[in-house]
């Protein structure tokens, strides 16, 4: 069952002299329970998706159009009290740097506290002591730490914290926007084994914004790929990232070094993004596709299904021209 619906969705920000299209028709489904790991390169669109669906986009924003359906409730269309409570009981979110939202000046559990309040101003002390110690428990770390200050805990520690807060209200949806990027890899690889679990317990379904590939690989169920804020390729994460089907897909494999088989030359992808001000035609990879056609440049290709839930925008699959 659906829980967020994304429909035809646009957004364009005013830098002054042009209007740019960071989101173009972009539409996905995110179910119940399931991870969803959202990839592309710096500049395909990728934050401001997740910020649009969270209603916390920039002042420089001037249009936003399509449909973000939230449990079947329009989240374009919801008013800022309706926004309240869904934001923090039915979708959270952790940022890359979570922990620099954090006061340095209170202690970690008032911090947590106040927040509980907004919702809850009636609930007892006892109940909320208990609530953000269970909380902390959950993202292993001591009770020690409700009596801490933020320069008395480390990053990944901090991280936690963000993590806990994002948790405070079991929301159905939570939404990490390079959210262990900033983090070192060993601790990055325990704070994402803790969130699967978490998942599980707590049902939660996790939209996950990365640049890196071998994140998704192997945290997530389902990945879609974005360049120039339009979506390339989306399936189920063993088979778009073990056959993928775009040129970009590809192309973006070819950037990671694999851990198995044989050594081979990484191959990054030339060229740069396309000018996003600028009206599109055609593919907005044909500039750096190398099986780039005259009709690539013209037409816009339409989603294409490969199976159930698999689908890529690309000519070559309705010309049967796919390359490895």
């Amino acid at each position: 069952m659906s829980l967020l619906e994304i429909k035809n969705v646009n957004i364009a920000y005013n830098t002054g002299e042009k209007k740019v299209w960071a989101c173009r028709n972009i539409s996905l489904d995110i179910n119940e329970e399931e991870s969803v790991g959202i990839v592309g390169e710096s500049g395909s669109g990728k934050s401001t998706l997740a910020m649009g669906i969270l209603r916390l986009l920039p002042e420089n924003i001037i249009e936003v159009s399509g449909e973000a359906l939230l449990e079947g409730k329009d989240i374009f269309k919801m008013t800022p009290d309706e926004l309240r409570e869904y934001r923090w009981k039915t979708m959270s979110v952790i940022f890359q740097k979570s922990m620099n939202s954090l006061s340095p000046v209170h202690r970690i559990g008032k911090q947590m506290e106040d927040i509980y309040r907004v919702h809850y101003p009636n609930e007892s002390d006892e109940n909320i002591k208990k609530r953000i110690y269970d909380l902390l428990k959950i993202v292993n770390l001591s009770d020690r730490v409700y009596m801490s200050y933020p320069h008395e805990l480390s990053g990944g520690m901090m991280q936690r914290v963000a993590i806990a807060l994002a948790l405070i209200f079991s929301p159905k949806l939570l939404i990490m926007d390079e959210a262990t990027t900033a983090l070192d890899v060993v601790t990055q690889s325990q704070i994402l084994n803790e969130i699967m679990e978490l998942e599980k317990k707590m049902k939660i379904a996790r939209v996950m914004i990365t640049h890196d590939v071998s994140v998704v690989a192997s945290t997530c169920k389902r990945v879609v790929v974005l360049y120039a804020g339009e979506i390339m390729e989306q399936g189920d994460v063993k088979d778009v990232l073990l056959d993928p089907k775009h040129p970009y897909t590809q192309g973006l494999l070819n950037s990671f070094p694999s851990f198995k088989g044989e050594r081979g030359n990484l191959r990054g992808i030339e060229g740069s993004l396309p000018d996003l001000s600028q009206p599109l035609p055609g593919c907005v990879f044909a500039e750096r596709c190398p099986h780039a056609s005259e009709r690539c440049f013209k037409e816009k290709p339409k989603q294409r299904d490969i199976k159930s839930r698999w689908s890529v925008s690309c000519h070559l699959i309705e010309e049967g021209k796919v390359h490895d």
